[in-house]
């Protein structure tokens, strides 16, 4: 379900509200793996699916911030601002991964448009997120998102 806004003011009065929950994706291998190649970080817990089986968590799972880096393809299912010039990713407030993501996993993300502030030419909104994995006790993710949008 996909929210979508004409402008500033119309995202103010947004303020305040859930915004639901994005579809489920799976988090295969291939991902895992060309995170791995564009990040330089090959570690054996992410991308050797036999070592990993006898690793803490029985199979690869999903670097930390490969994870953190799907809040933003999850999130545009949620909310569309149109009528702006601008959409700015504008930094984190906090994250923590109390959960780690196996391979094959789904997760999605579910968000509350926490606030939408004045800046210069535009707004700032906080985003709290949690990524959760479909059947986890625990979310991937837990994080407070800022974004800016300029008129």
């Amino acid at each position: 379900m996909s929210i979508t806004v004409n402008g500033i003011d119309e995202l103010k009065k947004l303020a305040g509200s859930d915004l639901g929950a994005s579809e489920w994706i799976e988090v295969t291998q291939e991902r895992i793996n060309t995170f791995a190649d564009a990040t330089g970080d090959h570690q054996w817990i992410h991308v050797d699916p036999e070592k990993a089986k006898e690793g803490p968590f029985g199979a690869p799972i999903a670097h930390g911030y490969l994870t953190l880096s799907l809040f933003i393809p999850l999130f545009t299912e949620l909310l569309d601002v149109e009528g702006v010039s601008t959409k700015v990713n504008y930094g984190l407030n906090k994250v923590r991964f109390p959960s780690p993501v196996k391979v094959g996993s789904k997760i999605r993300l579910v968000a509350k448009l926490a606030s939408v502030e004045d800046v210069p030419g535009g707004v700032q909104i906080t985003v709290d997120g949690a990524i959760e994995i479909e059947g986890g006790a625990k979310p991937a993710a837990v994080l407070q998102s800022l974004s800016r949008f300029y008129a």
